[in-house]
């Protein structure tokens, strides 16, 4: 199988140090296929998004004001307001508690989406291990949530349905729904991102005037619609979570 075609940021991290990742891959037993090369495309890319944002909001953070404030404070700030809507809706009065997970989601995966767009680089989200990472996440938040606005028992009964005659048919279905969902987050994300990429790769070894232009345009229409229904969903997962329903 022909290895994947390194983009510049995973040529600099193996020439620079792959020997630290190699060691780190031993010592927890999984070493590299080929040690020289133990970076991967969408780690580095990874890393490249997140020192991205750290850059971004150090600025934004450097520029805000109250009476004159700039395009880029605008921006977040429609930004905020939109998460800070979609959580309200669905979590009413204790939104808030949430949002700082949510909007890093959100902003997260928008970010790894969009940057495949740019010629050189690649969406982390391509590889089905990053939305499976986002997703498992999601899981063992929600659940977490959930437990800690509930408790444990009170938690656990909600499996059980309405009535405790259905809980024999109730806990297995809710069982199952609930192990489904980290899965349904993962397919989702990777099968979008992964076919909106290489359908603008394809156009763009066809033509380089207006047909990629327009792929590329809807490359980003799809990097901002997954990145919201993942928010979104897992809003109304944490909402079911942390529901007091009688």
């Amino acid at each position: 199988m022909q290895a994947e075609p390194e983009v510049w940021t995973t040529v600099l991290f193996n020439r620079l140090l792959a020997g630290p990742l190699d060691s780190f891959l031993n010592a927890i037993g999984k070493p590299a296929a080929d040690p020289t090369h133990p970076w991967e495309n969408w780690i580095t890319m990874e890393i490249l998004v997140v020192a991205i944002i750290l850059v971004l909001f150090a600025v934004l953070k450097s520029k805000l004001s109250v009476e004159n404030p700039g395009k880029l404070q605008l921006t977040f700030e429609a930004l905020y307001k939109f998460l800070s809507g979609q959580a309200h809706d669905a979590l009413e009065h204790g939104a808030n508690k949430y949002l700082p997970f949510i909007g890093t989601l959100f902003i997260f995966i928008l970010f790894m989406n969009l940057i495949g767009v740019i010629p050189g680089f690649e969406s982390p989200t391509m590889t089905p291990a990053v939305p499976c990472a986002l997703a498992v996440s999601v899981f063992l938040y929600y659940n977490y949530m959930g437990v800690r606005a509930q408790g444990v028992g009170k938690y656990i009964a909600h499996f059980a349905g309405p009535v405790w005659w259905l809980a024999p048919i109730m806990i297995p279905i809710e069982v199952v729904s609930h192990i489904a969902r980290p899965l349904s987050l993962t397919i989702r994300l990777f099968a979008n991102m992964f076919a909106g990429e290489r359908v603008t790769l394809t156009f763009l070894t066809l033509t380089y005037f207006a047909v990629p232009a327009v792929f590329m345009g809807l490359h980003v229409f799809v990097a901002f619609l997954q990145a919201f229904i993942f928010m979104l969903l897992s809003v109304i997962y944490i909402a079911g979570a942390v529901a007091h329903e009688e």
